[in-house]
């Protein structure tokens, strides 16, 4: 799941070049695709395992963090985006009530 969160932040911080064109922000748009693909065919256990190792975030992701906190239109489209396939599967595992 390592390589998974260096290609999510990866991801982000290459979307904060791609505002602009007919989609406002493509490279966000596949970094969400892969994050939703990855929620949904991990199984529950490898969810629990991954949320109890508490590991520092790469300075990539740590980037791509703050480029979701400097620019509320892509974080609100990213959040638009993940949020319901993920708290899907997190109930269906029972990880929210």
């Amino acid at each position: 799941m390592g390589k998974r969160s260096y290609l999510f932040a990866l991801g982000l911080a290459l979307l904060y070049l791609s505002v602009g064109g007919a989609q406002q922000y493509p490279i966000m748009d596949k970094v969400a695709a892969k994050i939703i693909q990855k929620y949904q065919t991990a199984s529950c256990q490898q969810l629990y395992e991954e949320k109890s190792q508490k590991k520092q975030p790469s300075p990539e992701e740590q980037r791509a963090v703050q480029l979701l906190h400097n620019d509320p239109q892509m974080r609100a489209a990213f959040i638009n985006k993940i949020a319901a396939p993920i708290a899907n599967k997190m109930f269906e595992c029972g990880m929210i009530p």
